[in-house]
């Protein structure tokens, strides 16, 4: 019954795209079109199948359903209201620009995610782990360092960026550290309070059994640590994109997410900055997958993971 509904407001929905003059009968079958888009949503979710394969696929067509239904309802009402490109392009015109700027979509990508985003991410959150373990070790830096991390993660980021890009340039590098001024109180905060996530007694039966501090690190606390620093490495993902974004804002070369859209904006090419909003956000969803796959793997025992 879902794919029948779906395959109505297809049909229906094709054909009011091709639709010139927006009258009253025209907006009902739009509204017809949303409420069926509706149903064949709601019934996808509560669909059951045995098939592993069939429920994962499932669970990937109802979320591309509801997304391909916004994006519809989108291009009708920039169509339908005749709205300015200026002011918010149709997702075709977006899907065109996107198309034809490939190369410097690409190269803007590599700028801001590998270089900037990527390269921070990996030293901030390599940084803070070894940081927690300082910490766990040493009192006096629990009361010491984390009431400044709390201080530091709370500085806006529209206020580190400038300084950041005057002390390290205008190239990748001053992106990169701001990424990594960005992700790495979230992730301490997080391993810290892993570390101390494992059970009393756990740490007496590993006391009982000789083990040095180090062993019971790697052996037991670290483990069950995994879910808290995975916590803090999910956050670093989206805060890693925006701060390579937001720092372009404050100079970089003729290259960069953030670099192209300050100038397209200025430009009023909205098509392009779009593309490039898109490009983001698949990078940052992808970028948060990945480590969700990981965390699959390396946590697979926690009972968050069970029934995934």
């Amino acid at each position: 019954m879902a794919f029948a509904y779906l395959l109505i407001a297809v049909w229906l929905a094709a054909g009011l795209l091709a639709e010139k003059d927006f009258t009253a009968p025209t907006w009902l079958s739009v509204i017809l079109v949303w409420i069926l888009a509706w149903i064949a949503v709601s019934l996808l979710v509560e669909m059951r199948v045995r098939n592993p394969l069939a429920a994962r696929g499932l669970r990937l067509l109802a979320p591309l359903v509801f997304g391909a239904a916004v994006l519809w309802l989108w291009e009708i009402a920039v169509l339908g209201f005749e709205v300015s490109p200026v002011f918010v392009p149709a997702p075709s015109a977006i899907a065109a620009r996107f198309a034809s700027s490939l190369d410097v979509l690409w190269g803007d990508f590599v700028q801001t995610f590998v270089k900037g985003a990527l390269s921070g991410y990996v030293m901030g959150c390599s940084a803070a782990v070894l940081a927690a373990v300082a910490v766990d070790r040493s009192p006096f830096l629990q009361r010491g360092l984390l009431p400044v991390a709390n201080f530091v993660a709370a500085l806006p980021i529209v206020g580190i960026a400038p300084i950041l890009v005057m002390w390290f340039g205008f190239d990748w590098h001053s992106k990169a550290a701001v990424v990594v001024v960005m992700v790495f109180f979230p992730v301490l905060v997080n391993t810290v309070e892993g570390l101390q996530a494992s059970d009393k007694m756990q740490r007496d039966l590993m006391a009982t059994y000789s083990a040095s501090y180090w062993q019971g690190l790697f052996k037991l606390r670290l483990p069950a640590a995994m879910p808290f620093v995975f916590n803090g490495l999910k956050i670093a993902t989206t805060l890693a994109m925006i701060g390579a974004i937001v720092a372009e804002f404050f100079g970089s070369p003729t290259q960069g997410m953030g670099f192209r859209i300050s100038t397209e904006v200025g430009r009023l090419g909205l098509d392009m900055v779009w593309s490039e909003i898109a490009v983001a956000a698949m990078a940052g969803s992808a970028f948060y997958a990945v480590v969700a796959m990981i965390e699959k793997g390396v946590t697979f025992w926690h009972p968050s993971q069970r029934g995934r």
